[in-house]
């Protein structure tokens, strides 16, 4: 077994070094990053991927990418507000309740989406919250016992960045602050948002980088599946 593990195999494309073995280290198939791919790179790739996979996540992809990609995978499917690629192939697609994804502003869905989308596919049931911003408190607090529920909550927010903070001070759940670029010119690109979750004052935030939504996804589905495992009383060992 250590000699078969010893080289983890590729799949050689010229310009892509596909992962067959992603999914064996860390519990899902490598994702592909589409943007500043041509369309025919990631149509390429994605039919690769899912030669030894069940599952395909292509994020910042655009529409003729998807188009490249259908004409070689039949089932593939573009999740416009995510811009993302998927095929899911798995015969039960039950996940695992304990996640929720909360976005301050309509403006923010769009990370947001790409956020759930990664975690729902990686394996958990996901609670999808929008538009309850600090400057109407009163829409997050309807939600409380949602959030109360959940072993994980990514956190998507731009302009000042402060709904993470607000979150925390409310749950005993991990956060996964999520900065996003949305905002007037002081907002500087999202650095205003991002700033603001990393002095957070309150405690169990984690961050993620700027309209990084893929990462906060992965992140919160990885917390509450080893949470399950550890609440079930199994390890990896």
């Amino acid at each position: 077994m250590v000699a078969r593990l010893r080289d983890f195999p590729y799949e050689d494309l010229d310009f892509a070094k596909v992962d067959h073995h992603r999914a064996i280290r860390q519990g899902f198939p490598e994702v592909v990053f589409g943007q500043g791919k041509t369309p025919g790179q990631i149509a390429a790739i994605a039919e690769t991927v899912l030669g030894r996979a069940d599952r395909l996540l292509v994020t910042r992809a655009s529409e003729e990418a998807f188009s490249a990609t259908k004409a070689l995978v039949e089932d593939a499917e573009y999740e416009e507000m995510a811009r993302c690629i998927v095929v899911d192939r798995r015969a039960d697609k039950r996940g695992l309740p304990g996640v929720a994804v909360l976005c301050a502003g309509t403006s923010d869905l769009p990370v947001a989406a790409e956020a759930a989308l990664t975690a729902e596919l990686i394996g958990c049931e996901v609670e999808r919250i929008s538009d309850v911003g600090v400057s109407g408190l009163h829409r997050l607090l309807d939600h409380l016992p949602t959030l109360r529920r959940c072993r994980a909550l990514v956190v998507v927010a731009g302009m000042e960045g402060a709904l993470p903070s607000v979150v925390s001070g409310l749950v005993d759940t991990p956060i996964v602050a999520t900065p996003t670029s949305v905002g007037y010119g002081a907002s500087f690109g999202g650095l205003a948002a991002l700033l603001a979750m990393l002095n957070s004052c309150a405690p169990g935030v984690g961050v993620v980088n700027i309209d990084n939504g893929f990462g906060a996804g992965y992140l919160a589905a990885m917390i509450n599946l080893s949470s399950k495992r550890r609440d079930d009383g199994r390890g990896d060992g």
